[in-house]
């Protein structure tokens, strides 16, 4: 493995990567990937079990080789290099510490086969526990720790040997709620002050969002998106994205001679993806916090009348569960997030009648798939 590679803004390029299982007639687990990592960025592959981010990560690591497709890192061609010549660390779910090794020489040990002077391992050690924050701890064993110590001695095994990318395989998944995100917050900020390029494979989408400079969302072997996670939050560019990540509401809705939408008995603003033909039925995706319950006039602008069908108390805020009138979306429910202070006002109960309104600018709309 090389320390310090040359700054590129693309660190890590994945081109046209693809992975089947069993042949031309087996499994195909990667269609095509293209992705550029940047040099000191958190990249988040996000996704349902089987969507292909873990064989992915894996060929990234030389763990699986890939059918097609090439990857280069800093510059360097290492698409058929055995996983010791390439230059990363990897953290796995299950931590993978040696259980008759002590915390320091787990640590130590890929130093060990670098051959590192003994003096230097030792002052390498240290420097490491001190920064997962075990400076006590190195004389121990792994079965002395707790789930969330092990994963921090993980992490500072990866990192010892100073790799240039960091890959961190569902870590968090085996721990319990809390540990989860007091570890994650504080991986964040560690890879944050190292500036070290690091891919993340989870398909917790709250980690994704709490963590993740971007996120590559994955289904069936694809890319759906790529953006910020404000951009995949708020702008969700297929509907498998938009459902996928965060609750979501999408309801079928015509398209108007105009290109308008028309739900139910209510016309819209806002107006048919291109291509859409009048009658040609479309999904409306919205966030529940989007549902606006205040200052609802029948006469504004997507204004519509729904009876409250269940409220779930979630601390912070209430949800609702809302049927709409006038045959809108009859069959889907409709969810609308609202806060205490509206909660207070409104003291909405199931049977109540409630008006709402949906800002227009809030609303993306998608064609059937």
């Amino acid at each position: 493995m090389t320390t310090s590679p040359t700054r590129h803004d693309s660190y890590l390029s994945l081109k046209g990567i693809q992975k089947r299982f069993g042949g031309a007639d087996g499994f195909t687990a990667l269609r095509h990937i293209d992705l550029d990592v940047r040099e000191g960025e958190l990249l988040c592959f996000l996704g349902p079990s089987g969507c292909g981010k873990t064989t992915l990560l894996r060929i990234i690591a030389g763990l699986e080789s890939q059918t097609a497709g090439t990857i280069l890192q800093a510059g360097r061609d290492i698409s058929t290099l055995p996983p010791m010549e390439r230059d990363y660390g990897i953290v796995f779910q299950s931590y993978a510490l040696f259980p008759n090794l002590t915390v320091a020489d787990n640590v130590a040990y890929g130093l060990v086969n670098r051959r590192m002077p003994r003096e230097q391992r030792r002052a390498r050690v240290a420097e490491l526990l001190t920064l997962v924050g075990l400076p006590e701890r190195g004389a121990q064993y792994p079965s002395q720790l707790s789930g969330g110590q092990q994963q921090r001695v993980a992490i500072a095994r990866a990192l010892a040997t100073s790799p240039g990318l960091l890959l961190l395989d569902e870590p968090l998944s085996a721990l319990d709620a809390r540990v989860r995100v007091r570890l994650r917050s504080e991986i964040r900020a560690l890879q944050q002050r190292l500036n070290i390029t690091t891919i993340l494979v989870t398909h917790d989408q709250e980690e994704a969002l709490s963590m993740a400079d971007r996120i590559v969302v994955m289904n069936q072997g694809a890319i759906e998106q790529i953006g910020t996670p404000a951009q995949i939050y708020q702008r969700p560019a297929t509907p498998f994205a938009a459902d996928f990540v965060g609750k979501t509401n999408m309801l079928p809705a015509t398209v108007d001679s105009d290109g308008h939408l028309r739900l139910g008995e209510r016309r819209l603003q806002c107006t048919a993806p291109p291509g859409c033909c009048t009658d040609d039925t479309v999904q409306i995706f919205f966030r529940p916090e989007d549902v606006c319950v205040r200052g609802c006039d029948q006469q504004g602008e997507n204004v519509l009348d729904a009876t409250v069908d269940k409220i779930e108390f979630l601390g912070a805020f209430s949800r609702l569960t809302l049927k709409l009138a006038d045959g809108a979306g009859a069959s889907v429910p409709l969810y609308a997030d609202l806060s205490l202070n509206d909660m207070h006002e409104l003291r909405p109960s199931a049977g109540d009648p409630l008006r709402l309104a949906i800002p227009a600018d809030r609303l993306r709309v998608f064609r059937q798939p």
